[in-house]
């Protein structure tokens, strides 16, 4: 009995927090659930929760559009740590916790700084863990960088909900193709531009130099960047370069470049992203809608905990003796100190 309860212990212990799982669901087009929470870590900016919404507004409409009409943000719980002040609009969370959150505001993570990224280690097609954005991506002006936060908001949305991974390829960013040319590794091929090097950007202005062919590699010299032409006609990808004005679509099986050297060949042996996207579970039983205007805004609760004490009691009569007893009630236990906590 000794031996089962301790395996019972170890069970509930280690395995139980990897059961939490995401609150979404996708009912009637509209994503419905998502929780959005911010790190107790967290400096008191009422500009942060603005500028979510602003995000995931824009970012609602660019998914709609993206997705052909098919899906769109509906309800969103922003989560406020308790370190905050408590307002009146705040409301007391039911079950979301920041464990179970989609999306994560904290502070840098070394390897990333303030770059977003979605925490995905699973197979093509699986979702990932949670999307991770710093204070200070959602607070100061980079557009110049990234791009709009909507946009990027859907490209993460991408890795998180549906498994697709990157377009591109920082440790690799050019390849030579089957036509014997160097090509920048992107999707699709039809986005063009220039590759230089960078040497000076004083006061702004950079100096730079065209690139130049690496007699031993075949490829272009070490330092040599692909620099998109502002001016674009292609609508893909997404999962490239969402910041070009000119994307609002992903890469489907006749603008795929199978030849690209990127992790989304790599994953899913060479389907596009749209593929993978409409194989997913939200995409089966999911139809455009019909409706001639786009959906409305987004919603927004915000959600702020409270200090609480419970007390729990625990029956210890003999009906309680059998292991499966004793393992489904601290499952339960541990499923309400989540919930509270």
């Amino acid at each position: 009995m000794v031996l089962c309860l301790n395996v019972i212990l170890f069970l509930t212990l280690h395995l139980l927090p990897g059961m939490k799982s995401s609150m979404v669901n996708l009912i009637n087009n509209g994503y419905d659930g998502i929780v959005i929470a911010i790190n107790p870590s967290v400096p008191e900016d009422e500009k942060l929760i603005e500028n979510i919404k602003e995000m995931v507004t824009e970012a609602s409409t660019y998914l709609f559009h993206a997705t052909k009409r098919r899906v769109y943000f509906r309800n969103v719980s922003i989560l406020i740590p308790m370190t905050w002040k408590s307002k009146s609009e705040y409301f007391i969370p039911k079950q979301e916790s920041y464990d179970q959150a989609d999306v994560i505001v904290a502070n840098p993570y070394l390897k990333y700084g303030d770059d977003p990224y979605t925490l995905q280690y699973g197979r093509c097609g699986e979702k990932g863990k949670y999307i991770h954005f710093t204070p200070n991506f959602l607070l100061t002006n980079n557009f110049h960088i990234y791009g709009s936060r909507g946009r990027v908001f859907v490209h993460e949305w991408a890795h998180l909900r549906w498994g697709i991974f990157d377009e591109y390829n920082v440790d690799q960013p050019f390849y030579i193709s089957r036509k014997n040319t160097i090509e920048a590794t992107r999707c699709s091929t039809h986005i063009t531009g220039i590759n230089v090097v960078f040497k000076k950007c004083p006061g702004g202005s950079c100096i730079t130099s065209l690139c130049r062919r690496d007699s031993q590699t075949g490829l272009y010299e070490a330092k040599c960047t692909f620099l998109p032409k502002k001016s674009q006609t292609a609508k893909e990808s997404i999962m490239f370069m969402p910041s070009l004005h000119s994307v609002t679509e992903f890469c489907t099986e006749k603008t795929h470049n199978t030849e690209a050297p990127n992790l989304q060949n790599k994953m899913c042996n060479g389907k596009s992203t749209w593929d993978v996207i409409m194989n997913s579970v939200d995409f089966q039983n999911t139809s455009p809608m019909t409706e001639m205007n786009p959906p409305t805004h987004p919603t927004f609760s915000l959600l702020k905990s409270k200090q609480r004490v419970v007390c729990l009691v625990l029956d210890k009569s003999g009906s309680m003796s059998a292991d499966i007893y004793l393992l489904a009630l601290l499952i339960k236990i541990f499923k309400l100190i989540g919930a509270t906590i």
